[in-house]
């Protein structure tokens, strides 16, 4: 592997965008979107099961079941499903966020604070390699993203012509 240390990297350990990527990896909410798919969805289902326990006391306190079941269904998956949402779209920023980093040829980094600035343009060997890690290992990460939040807007979209004819 190569160590941004041969190049003269002036960018500081915590703000190298390999060592962000491992950070991110590593941490346990962004863990689960790297592995397999199973502990993935089983997030993705804890999260919504989290967010029903408020979405369903709500759900039930506007539309009481014996009188609107499918009403109450609908708001109450609908007002859990806000949490995976959210959990989602946190998912993608953040991983995102280092995969624009990995990918382009100059970093920007702050030597100790916001005020200093200043930009570090990668060798063709760091880029080559950084750009590998965005092809196999983030690429793949940010399209099960973009595929789970494709879901959840037809299953929106589903849910709200369900609602009219009810």
């Amino acid at each position: 592997m190569i160590d941004y240390e041969v190049w003269n990297c002036p960018v500081p350990r915590e703000q190298q965008p390999l060592n962000e990527y491992e950070e991110l990896k590593n941490s346990w909410l962004f863990r689960d979107c790297s592995l397999s798919i199973r502990s993935y969805l089983t997030t993705i289902a804890w999260t919504w099961a989290i967010s029903f326990v408020v979405a369903g006391p709500v759900a039930y306190s506007s539309f009481p079941p014996h009188k609107y079941m499918a009403k109450f269904i609908l708001c109450g998956v609908g007002g859990a499903s806000i949490g995976v949402v959210l959990l989602v779209l946190r998912l993608y920023l953040g991983w995102s966020y280092v995969r624009d980093r990995l990918a382009s040829p100059i970093i920007f980094y702050e030597e100790s604070g916001w005020y200093d600035g200043q930009n570090w343009k990668k060798p063709q060997e760091v880029l080559d390699r950084d750009r590998l890690v965005v092809s196999y290992e983030i690429k793949p990460i940010i399209q099960r993203l973009q595929i789970t939040g494709l879901s959840l807007v037809i299953l929106f979209i589903f849910g709200t012509m369900v609602w009219q004819f009810l």
